[in-house]
């Protein structure tokens, strides 16, 4: 039962959350071969400022081992 949570910077319209968690559900489910009644998906926006704080840090940077496509961007450790 595959529940995604996707942080974003704040700024996008409902309909865009609505296109991307659609697009998210058929990619796990097309990824492992379940059914679109078992995926969740949530959306959790951030406000810019706040991203490298809450965001980057404890969720990329100091969890490295769950990340499996790491940004291009982010601090000098």
């Amino acid at each position: 039962m595959p529940h995604v949570i996707l942080k974003m910077v704040e700024g996008r319209t409902e309909e865009q959350k609505r296109a991307l968690a659609d697009a998210l559900a058929l990619a796990v489910t097309s990824s492992l071969g379940c059914s679109d009644d078992f995926v969740s998906v949530a959306i959790e926006d951030v406000k810019d400022s706040e991203w490298m704080a809450n965001v980057y840090g404890p969720d990329i940077r100091d969890r490295s081992e769950t990340i499996y496509k790491t940004p291009g961007y982010g601090l000098e450790d």
